[in-house]
């Protein structure tokens, strides 16, 4: 998946009759998080990212 792509799908997924967030809002708020991830060391960077995909998974769960 490209960055471009996956932009767009977590667009596509926010965006609904509930919580109205635009494509614009959503790749600005994205992009935030990959710079404030830029300036963590990598390990402490995937751990995050691992520790947001295990939370993501419990939920799916639900």
């Amino acid at each position: 998946m490209k960055l471009t792509d996956f932009y767009n799908e977590v667009s596509r997924r926010v965006d609904t009759a509930k919580t109205q967030i635009n494509v614009a809002e959503t790749k600005r708020v994205l992009a935030v998080s990959f710079e404030v991830m830029s300036k963590l060391d990598s390990g402490e960077a995937l751990d995050l990212l691992a520790k947001g995909v295990a939370q993501a998974n419990k939920k799916k769960k639900k």
